[in-house]
């Protein structure tokens, strides 16, 4: 894959921008919002900002490690697996390996996984359109191991109470899906149902595209012997249980554990990374 000569229509960004890390690339953070962007890369140093009209704005910088300096960035992909399927082509196109979903949703398991809780994602279950239209859907949805065992070496770090790792929910209707709106209510009450009999853990809508391009471009790239294959993974935030939504408070505490266990991440994989190089 020519990443030079690419030019993003959905960012202001080139393939020099995502470059870093000596070959590796910018390990590059994926809210939902901008506002949320713009929020983690105030954990940055060194940083900067392309601007887009569209929002997707791309925040650079460097996270500190053990004295030396780590390459990331972080940019919204927006709400939902078809906006992601823009964004993350336009990402891996230009040169980006290594892509990490910091996120929120809501708890199939309330029993168990309360809000507050984090839930590292190590598949998604292909609730939507967007990924059907690169694999099979007998094809499942997987994180790159690397990035869940880093996930999950983060938890530790960051002290997480409630941890989850495990299989996650990737949905294209909020409403109709888990709010029953429209007419099709009994139906989607009985697959959510369904879903947490079979022990998948949270609902949310953007995992299973980011984990389908990784896997995809992954294969393509080793087929080609081009290069470092993509890597990737999701940090969810539960916040909502057996009420699709909790306070404000428990919201925003939520959301700033996932992004500290989010930054722990990149630093526990670039971590690695180096040790091997």
């Amino acid at each position: 894959m020519n990443t030079a000569d690419f030019k993003a229509h959905h960012m202001n960004i080139s393939a020099e921008d995502v470059a870093g890390n000596n070959g590796v690339g910018r390990y590059i953070l994926l809210p939902g919002s901008d506002g949320r962007a713009a929020s983690i890369a105030e954990h940055f140093s060194n940083g900067w900002v392309k601007e887009h009209s569209r929002r997707h704005n791309f925040y650079a910088g460097t996270l500190d490690l053990e004295g030396e300096p780590v390459d990331v960035a972080v940019v919204a992909t927006g709400m939902g697996c078809p906006s992601v399927d823009i964004i993350v082509n336009e990402l891996i196109r230009l040169g980006a390996r290594r892509l990490l979903r910091v996120g929120t949703a809501g708890s199939l398991q309330p029993g168990r996984i309360p809000i507050g809780s984090i839930v590292v994602a190590s598949a998604a279950v292909r609730d939507e359109g967007a990924s059907r239209l690169y694999m099979p859907a007998e094809v499942p949805a997987l994180a790159s191991p690397e990035m869940v065992a880093a996930a999950n070496r983060a938890c530790e770090v960051c002290s997480v109470e409630y941890g989850f790792t495990g299989i996650v929910h990737t949905k294209d209707s909020l409403y109709a899906r888990e709010l029953r709106a429209g007419p099709r209510v009994e139906e989607n009450k009985r697959f959510m149902e369904q879903l947490t009999s079979c022990g998948v853990l949270a609902s949310e809508m953007e995992t299973a595209m980011l984990f389908t391009l990784a896997q995809v471009y992954s294969q393509e790239f080793r087929a080609a012997g081009e290069g470092l294959e993509v890597e990737a993974g999701t940090i969810l935030g539960i916040i909502g249980d057996e009420t699709a939504f909790g306070t404000e408070e428990q919201a925003a505490s939520t959301t700033e554990l996932s992004v500290n266990v989010g930054l722990e991440t990149i630093r526990q994989r670039a971590r690695v990374e180096r040790a091997g190089s």
